[in-house]
């Protein structure tokens, strides 16, 4: 299993809206996770997200607690809206908790038509765990839902659609 992941998808929105829903935290809160993630969009700018109610709820049910930080990292480059370069580590599970950084990438670039490519690619070296949990595969759990193909799923169907694919 390689170290880099590559996540695409071809969006009918304007780059500049798919870098703002990516980027923004009233409307990376509203697709994917609902976790709101905010961003110090220069070089070296920390990266963070926080837990959502859900995910608390879902915790104290359980019996486990969950941080209030959820992601963090930093900004290694920010072009908007084309690309964005960051390092990525998830601390919501001890186990990828432990795990070093890893980086994230996202592209969008012009399809024609007005459709925007699409592009995450997650480099994991030394991240067993975090790979397989932004794969979305069953060796994570149930908890590890879909990853980032769920992820640019439920963007693409929010931004072309306004509904998530999870509204009724």
């Amino acid at each position: 299993m390689s170290d880099t992941q590559v996540f695409r998808i071809w969006i009918k929105a304007p780059a500049e809206k798919i870098w703002t829903a990516i980027t923004d935290p009233e409307w990376n809160a509203k697709y994917a996770y609902a976790a709101p993630q905010f961003y110090d969009l220069t070089k070296g700018g920390r990266y963070y997200s926080t837990a959502n109610q859900g995910m608390k709820d879902y915790a104290a049910a359980n019996g486990f607690d969950m941080p209030e930080i959820i992601l963090d990292g930093e900004v290694i480059e920010a072009d908007p809206p084309r690309r964005l370069v960051q390092t990525w580590r998830m601390l919501m599970d001890p186990t990828t908790g432990a795990e070093p950084f890893t980086t994230l990438t996202y592209e969008i670039e012009e399809a024609g038509a007005g459709v925007q490519r699409v592009t995450i690619t997650h480099d994991t070296p030394g991240a067993p765990a975090t790979a397989a949990m932004v794969r979305g595969s069953a060796e994570a759990g149930a908890e590890g839902g879909g990853g980032w193909a769920w992820v640019l799923s439920d963007l693409k169907s929010l931004l072309e659609t306004g509904k998530i694919l999870t509204d009724a």
